[in-house]
């Protein structure tokens, strides 16, 4: 739908428009507010009287509201209705406040860099083998400093030489790096789970604001292709690797609280539990919400156990009969639906989540074996994280706190787990 078509739509919605005798339409002009001007509009020739028509010959505005009119208003006999009132449905808008925004755009990437070194800067290190000679490796913290920096900068490994420099000139890492290490850390399984914990670490500042989530999943491309053999027409094709990753993220803030990254092939259901309960450890959950896929009374009942409340969205052939917490979330649907879908309609929030790592991190990975796709994914979101966090510490004010240095006792919930 155009400009013109739109207007065309307000006026149609808005004015009375009258049909003369001949067939033709009067639609009274939107410019000339201090006098009644109308426009004859012709809709057999697409002719209208007004200057938009005849100046620029094109379809103006009053051809469109004209014809929505004709095909509102007008019976096949000829036979005119007279609409007396309209409903209109209001806009939602969600405004951006520009100067904290501005502010947090800025300044992003040096409050990226102080953030990640606190985060990683108590980073257990790895266990040397005894007996091992040479160099000493790079710690844990400046493994995973080094990669998250690389994939927020998005440069290759040689342009990215400069940007891990002056990080170190800064004191974020214990020693130089060269550009084509950080590749290196990519290819380390040692750093998987490290990653995948820092995510959800990186989003508990945020648990004060953060009750309700949404589950998904999504695919991040890659440069390799695999081939398969097509029984069907005896060929052999190419088609290309990708990862797919399975989040939960909240609905303020989009900051994601859970990851796993399965097999390219892996089922969206089965994930949906393991997700709320790694949510869980970190965040109160009232609502969680995910799309048809996830519809199974295991994953009503899970959310139950938690204290929350699933919406998820039902097939057309669902009757409720499995009993439990499926039921009468299918009753509560079909009794309040319009409560029930704008409830359900917040996992939409997830599609934004991915949208927000993919149009700023990349929709693809620039790694080739599958452990440094999988790190440099779940990189991807602990960068999307911290990101999250600069931009709440203007709009909300959160000061956001990782590490606890005088921990109280029997508080462990900002202490991350030792990872070997």
């Amino acid at each position: 739908m155009n400009a013109r078509e739109e207007r065309g739509l307000v006026i149609a919605a808005t004015c009375k428009l009258a049909r003369n005798a001949d067939g033709t339409w009067r639609v009274p002009s939107q410019t000339k507010r201090s006098e009644v001007v109308y426009y004859i509009v012709n809709l057999e020739s697409k002719a209208c009287t007004c200057p938009d028509c005849k100046e620029n010959g094109v379809v103006c505005k009053h051809f469109y509201a004209a014809s929505i009119v004709h095909k509102r208003d007008v019976l096949p006999d000829g036979t005119m209705i007279e609409q007396k009132t309209f409903q209109f449905t209001e806009k939602k808008v969600y405004r951006q406040d520009w100067p904290k925004y501005n502010i947090a755009q800025a300044t992003e990437k040096r409050r990226i860099q102080v953030l990640l070194n606190d985060l990683c800067r108590n980073l257990p290190d790895r266990e040397r083998p005894k007996g091992r000679s040479g160099p000493k490796p790079h710690l844990v913290r400046d493994a995973i400093f080094s990669m998250c920096f690389k994939v927020y900068c998005g440069f290759s490994a040689r342009r990215f030489g400069t940007d891990i420099l002056e990080a170190h000139e800064k004191g974020y890492t214990t020693r130089p790096i060269p550009g084509m290490k950080v590749t290196a850390f990519f290819e380390d399984p040692y750093f998987t789970p490290i990653l995948k914990e820092l995510i959800a670490f990186s989003a508990r500042p945020l648990r004060s604001v953060e009750r309700r989530f949404a589950i998904d999943s999504s695919g991040f491309g890659s440069s390799r292709f695999e081939k398969w053999y097509d029984y069907k027409y005896g060929v052999t094709r190419e088609r290309a690797v990708w990862v797919k990753a399975h989040i939960s993220t909240g609905v303020n803030t989009n900051v994601v609280t859970a990851v796993r990254i399965l097999d390219k092939d892996s089922g969206d259901s089965p994930e949906f539990i393991p997700l709320a309960h790694e949510t869980s450890k970190g965040f109160i959950i009232d609502e969680m919400s995910a799309d048809k896929a996830y519809g199974s009374l295991e994953n009503f009942e899970a959310i139950a156990k938690m204290g929350g409340q699933a919406y998820i969205a039902f097939k057309s052939n669902t009757t409720g009969a499995v009993g439990g917490q499926f039921e009468k979330a299918f009753h509560y649907f079909s009794f309040n639906q319009e409560e029930y879908m704008a409830k359900y309609h917040m996992r939409s929030n997830v599609e934004s989540t991915f949208s927000m790592v993919k149009a700023k991190f990349g929709d693809s990975v620039l790694s080739r074996t599958d452990t440094a796709m999988v790190n440099e994914v779940l990189c991807k979101f602990l960068c999307h994280n911290l990101c999250c966090l600069v931009m709440e510490q203007e709009v909300l004010g959160i000061a956001p706190v990782f590490w606890k240095d005088e921990p109280v006792e029997g508080d462990t919930r900002d202490v991350l787990p030792m990872i070997r």
